[in-house]
């Protein structure tokens, strides 16, 4: 079977760390920040894990 060629666009959106998840940047971070409580900015500026079926597919798509 050949080798699978890698997703370019998920590459640059997902990053895996050392044991192997797969971190992801959160939405709704990018604009219309002023209505949006301080705490909920905190939330939205860290990473996300994912996980389940969805992980299996991107990694798939990584070439992992």
């Amino acid at each position: 079977m050949p080798k699978l060629k890698t997703h370019s666009g998920t590459a640059k959106r997902i990053k895996r760390t050392s044991t192997g998840k797969l971190m992801r940047r959160r939405a709704f971070g990018g604009h219309l920040l002023a209505k949006k409580s301080q705490s909920r900015k905190r939330v939205i500026g860290g990473k996300s894990e994912i996980t389940g079926s969805i992980a299996k597919n991107l990694k798939r798509a990584l070439g992992v």
